[in-house]
């Protein structure tokens, strides 16, 4: 697969509407474990994300303080799917992480389901019956993903911005991010992701 393209845009943005993010708050002790969480206990805490509207606890429910145990958990499925697809697994990693924080039992206000979030419209296209099955729904995912890097030339932005509003919304807008706060908020988040875990690897 041709290397992936990528573009330093900054989005600058002020504001939201009230209580649609929350803070994802990260700390590393002494002895090297991340502890991630949404409500800080003290000052050592630093600000790793914004979480996307998707996750508003009212709306969704994801299991936030279980992201290390499920990201360990998942990790070998999502890897071996990725190699398979030949994609980076850092890539999977991050718009998992963005998507679901690894809770196979996330549903978002849309009706998007598991891992990778699926739509069900997504998922028939791919051949996925089950969503919150793990490895069907990575699966389905991960190819999903694979063909819009192919659909926009390898733009990993692009690509991103299709998997959050549709290749629809991107193709409206010129082949450029559309204009929606969620969608520009989420492709910065998962790049983020994507540099830390190539990082980590």
């Amino acid at each position: 697969m041709k290397r992936l393209l990528f573009c330093v845009i900054v989005l600058i943005y002020v504001g939201s509407i009230p209580g649609a993010f929350a803070d994802i708050y990260k700390y590393v002790d002494k002895y090297g474990r991340v502890t991630l969480t949404d409500k800080p206990d003290n000052s050592e805490f630093k600000r790793l994300v914004k979480t996307w509207k998707g996750w508003e606890e009212a709306k969704s429910q994801i299991a936030l303080k279980d992201f290390d145990k499920n990201k360990q958990r998942h990790s070998s499925t999502i890897d071996w799917v990725a190699k398979r697809y030949g994609l980076p697994p850092s890539l999977v990693h991050a718009v998992i992480s963005a998507e679901s924080a690894y809770d196979t039992n996330a549903i978002s206000r849309a009706g998007a389901v598991g891992l990778m979030q699926l739509m069900p419209g997504t998922a028939k296209r791919y051949g996925v019956v089950n969503r919150r099955n793990p490895v069907d729904n990575v699966d389905g995912g991960t190819r999903y993903l694979r063909d819009l890097l192919a659909m926009f030339d390898n733009n990993l932005m692009l690509a991103l911005a299709a998997y959050n509003a549709g290749e629809g919304a991107v193709k409206e807008y010129g082949n450029k991010i559309p204009p929606y706060e969620e969608t520009k908020n989420y492709v910065i988040k998962v790049i983020d992701f994507y540099k830390r875990y190539q990082e980590e690897a």
